[in-house]
């Protein structure tokens, strides 16, 4: 199980991790950030990325934040880190 910070940004063109933002990753996504839809869609691009069930993606903290904690379960925060990122 890993808790990992991500910084996300809303309305973008595509559905993608671009980098870090401080310790946290920066995700983008096509998402508007209302009614929760940048969360749910948040969940099932970390699951398609991360090859998890979206039953193992939680919301830790940040339901209405751009800054969010995230806990996966199965999986390490450098598998991650390297999945999202293109890192080993």
């Amino acid at each position: 199980m890993a808790t990992i910070r991500l910084h996300i940004i809303p309305n973008a063109k595509i559905d993608k991790a671009v980098g870090e933002h401080g310790d946290a990753i920066k995700i983008k996504l096509r998402a508007p950030a209302v009614e929760g839809k940048a969360n749910i869609a948040l969940r099932r691009f970390l699951a398609e990325k991360l090859s998890v069930p979206q039953r193992a993606i939680v919301l830790e903290h940040g339901a209405k934040s751009r800054d969010k904690v995230i806990r996966i379960d199965g999986l390490s925060e450098a598998g991650i880190r390297g999945a999202l990122l293109g890192t080993s």
